[in-house]
């Protein structure tokens, strides 16, 4: 049975409206833990909070049967610290299992200070998470957090627009070494199925991965002569392509025996067996077409085409990125676009799947629009440009502040020299602050895996972010009143003096 938030308090526990923290303090955990209480006690929000929780556990899940499991609350708490923090899970065990302040907001009390966090009980409820729970949970967040930020029921949101590339956890990759990675895998998957199974074959596995590897690194560590005499270069060019085609030989032949295994099991009706098989099957995929690749590269010296590459056999969403700057040539990963308002707040995300700027100008806008139809204007960069985004975006949005390439007519010339549109651009270099936060605060390399799990990554990350932005203003509210008492009190007692 899970329930959102105990309903009875235990002896010893404090209500989370009641816990008090360091309001002179600069960390983030602080500040998000203050924005978390801030929208706990808000009855409106936390109705609304607790709906959208209750959603993660009712598909085919009776709440009120079975075991009793993490809170929702808390799952949400330890959820948004993790990306707040920009932690690692062990990290976030550590901490959940000895902050004192953060027990507190999770419901323990000093009487129960033996509960202990698992490992694997975190990394399982977190990613119960999805990214549509994650953004009605933000756009609640958000409606409390421009409440807070004094903004008024006619006001319109002036947003700015960019994107930034978020890293996936890859090694650089060449066709030689994700070859290698499936390989590995390949070896490896196929080895604990026959012990499961009870199947011999596999007695020279750890052969076989040693000479693998040994063949892998022959082949990398090879370079091209720099030598001027032809007959040279053609001779070390030669020992290039036979060491790569002896790595490329032994890889077949192990994919033959691997097929050869997998043929003999197929047969069986185990669903587990036959999902073991169909991964296995994956790594082949991958090898064999690693190993045309190489064999078209090196031997027959044809150039790869861009989009034959895959750059990743773990990640398969990574994308060759490449921005144009200064000090980077290339980034692995997605690019995020995101939509922040003049409060600081990111109002909408999008992650960038094959897309280019121009082609997610339109989409986002429209997005964002649809949860937030006070929004009036947005500013973008150059990048976001094409003709017909201009006159789409008008449609959309009252004022839209988007540079066009180019060399510029007389008409759009004067509109991008008027005061307006430049005072618009000057204030667009504010999205790069929020950028640089989100980066700071977890954003900077996805350390989940598969596409969903770095969609729920990014949602987290922004849903953090902003509850991190509200704690903020209301830790900076409280800390201006204490410091007026104390002046006040000051007052009076050199009065009294």
């Amino acid at each position: 049975m899970r329930k959102v938030i105990k309903s009875q308090m235990r002896f010893g526990e404090v209500e989370i409206g009641d816990i008090k923290f360091d309001l002179h303090s600069r960390d983030e955990i602080p500040k998000l833990l203050i924005g978390l209480q801030a929208i706990y006690c808000d009855s409106d929000a936390r109705r609304k909070v607790f709906a959208l929780l209750a959603k993660l556990v009712t598909v085919n899940i009776n709440p009120n049967n079975g075991r009793s499991g993490m809170d929702l609350w808390k799952i949400l708490v330890l959820g948004t610290l993790r990306l707040s923090c920009n932690w690692d899970y062990d990290k976030l065990m550590e901490i959940a299992n000895n902050h004192l302040t953060l027990r507190l907001m999770l419901g323990h009390s000093i009487m129960n200070n033996d509960f202990r966090y698992a490992l694997q009980t975190l990394k399982d409820n977190v990613s119960l998470f999805t990214p549509e729970i994650l953004d009605k949970i933000n756009q609640v967040a958000l409606q409390y957090g421009h409440k807070i930020a004094g903004m008024k029921p006619d006001d319109k949101l002036n947003a700015s627009c960019d994107s930034f590339v978020l890293e996936t956890d890859v090694h650089y990759p060449t066709d030689i070494n994700l070859l290698w990675d499936a390989m590995r895998k390949m070896i490896l998957s196929v080895l604990f199925l026959c012990v499961q199974i009870g199947l011999p074959g596999w007695r020279k596995s750890d052969y076989l991965l040693k000479k693998t590897k040994k063949l892998f690194r022959k082949a990398q560590q090879m370079k091209g002569s720099n030598s001027k005499n032809k007959e040279k270069k053609a001779k070390r060019e030669q020992l290039i392509i036979t060491a790569h085609l002896t790595y490329l030989d032994l890889a077949e032949d192990i994919i033959n025996k691997v097929k050869e295994t997998i043929l003999a099991v197929s047969s069986s009706a185990d669903i587990v067996l036959h999902l073991k098989i169909q991964k296995i099957q994956e790594y082949i995929a991958h090898a064999e077409r690693q190993i045309d690749q190489i064999r078209r590269r090196v031997v027959e010296g044809e150039s790869i085409p861009h989009y034959e590459k895959v750059f990743s056999i773990f990640q398969e969403h990574t994308e060759w990125i490449s921005k144009g700057k200064a000090g980077i040539s290339q980034e692995l990963g997605l690019k995020v676009c995101i939509v922040k308002d003049q409060f600081g707040f990111i109002l909408h995300h999008r992650v960038m799947q094959n897309e280019t700027d121009d082609q997610v100008a339109v989409p986002i806008i429209q997005e964002t629009k649809e949860r937030f139809v006070e929004l009036g204007s947005c500013s973008f960069d150059k990048g976001f440009h094409s003709p017909g985004n201009q006159e789409k975006l008008r449609e959309l949005l009252d004022r839209v502040v988007l540079p066009r390439k180019g060399k510029l007519s007389a008409i759009n010339q004067e509109i991008e020299n008027s005061e307006e549109f430049r005072e618009a651009r000057r204030k667009h270099s504010a999205v790069e602050s929020s950028i640089n936060a989100l980066e700071n605060h977890g954003l900077d390399r996805c350390l989940d895996h598969g596409i969903k799990g770095l969609k729920r990554y990014v949602g987290l990350a922004v849903l953090a972010r902003n509850i991190q932005i509200i704690g903020h203003i209301l830790q900076q509210k409280e800390l201006k009143q204490v410091q007026r008492l104390e002046k006040m009190q000051k007052k009076r007692f050199q009065a009294a003096a």
